[in-house]
């Protein structure tokens, strides 16, 4: 049978996503992204990829978040939305943010890791010829390389932007005195750094702690932030144990061992503060960061439609009382 062609819906932008404006520019990013790090590889099915794929465009997700390395194996995820891209969502490009990055191991050898100039262009080069691109939306510097002078780097960065490779850039897991030197860098060369990426749930606090969220904010620079449920555990999922195709139970990421029953009592007593407020765990875990305006956008991972329905409805109630927050910082800290 061969697939019918897609034609995106007509109510894509009335479907309930909100959109938050990106630091000090004029970009728009939805409040929730799609992120392609897991379940876009070749080890899946491309008929179950670009069904999220669709699902998630039609429901108004315009942000899509990949990596060179993302798979299983290297690049098949970028390989996977090439052909998506080339397939179905060619005439919509113009409404689409497709970010990529390089930072991590992509290939064997000194020149395919970490942070020089010649990586990043080469990584670069690859991923859209992967995704079948002329430009990608924002371009991140993956990680931050202490061995590589930032200043290389960030030039890159520049110049790839100058190049029209990518119409901006972002960093990544940056320490947050690397990252206000690379705020003071690139915005002193009209190439302002457009959002930072960082790990954010919670659970995992630190970007509050280290003040990396308030300085983005402070120097007009989106956040985004990635694994907001925690590798699952912020969801019902863990409730009683471990189950049958999790990602504790396969263990590459997240070890079953770390389902402790300290944790699943945190998680229980977090999902009956859910259900007061009529939401699921993983609803509310969403809305907790998108309460917070200095987040931009939360990149989100989906193994099925059903599952990124269920994600799109933490929209529905993003505000949360005093009692709630505290309730929340009860249970995480005590």
């Amino acid at each position: 049978m061969i697939n019918p062609p897609y034609y995106a819906s007509d109510s894509r932008y009335d479907a309930g996503m909100k959109y938050e404006r990106c630091g000090r520019s004029g970009l728009l990013l939805p409040r929730i992204s799609l992120g392609l790090w897991h379940n876009f590889g070749d080890v899946d099915t491309l008929a179950r990829s670009r069904d999220m794929l669709h699902f998630a465009f039609d429901h108004g997700i315009t942000c899509f978040d990949l990596a060179n390395n993302y798979g299983p194996s290297y690049g098949s995820a970028e390989e996977t939305f090439g052909q998506i891209m080339k397939k179905s969502f060619a005439p919509y490009r113009d409404e689409m943010v497709i970010t990529t990055k390089a930072g991590y191991d992509m290939w064997p050898g000194p020149y395919g890791d970490r942070g020089s100039r010649k990586y990043l262009f080469a990584s670069l080069h690859q991923s859209l010829r992967r995704m079948n691109l002329e430009y990608v939306d924002i371009f991140y510097s993956h990680r931050f390389d202490p061995d590589t002078p930032m200043e290389e780097t960030l030039q890159a960065l520049v110049d790839i932007v100058r190049q029209g490779k990518a119409l901006y850039v972002g960093i990544s897991k940056w320490p947050a005195e690397a990252s206000q030197f690379a705020y003071d860098y690139l915005a002193g060369r009209d190439v302002p750094c457009l959002i930072y990426q960082g790990r954010y749930n919670m659970m995992d606090r630190e970007v509050e702690k280290s003040g990396i969220l308030e300085q983005a904010a402070r120097c007009g620079v989106g956040f985004t932030a990635f694994s907001p449920l925690e590798q699952g555990i912020l969801t019902d999922r863990y409730l009683h144990g471990v189950p049958e195709g999790s990602r504790a139970s396969i263990g590459k990421f997240l070890k079953a061992d770390s389902i402790t029953p300290a944790l699943v009592e945190k998680i229980t007593r977090l999902n009956a503060i859910a259900q007061r407020r009529g939401q699921t765990l993983a609803e509310m875990s969403l809305a907790w960061l998108l309460k917070d305006s200095r987040v931009t956008s939360v990149i989100v991972g989906s193994s099925s439609t059903a599952q990124l329905a269920d994600t799109i409805r933490c929209l529905d109630n993003l505000n949360f009382t005093p009692h709630e927050l505290a309730e929340i910082d009860i249970v995480m800290f005590s």
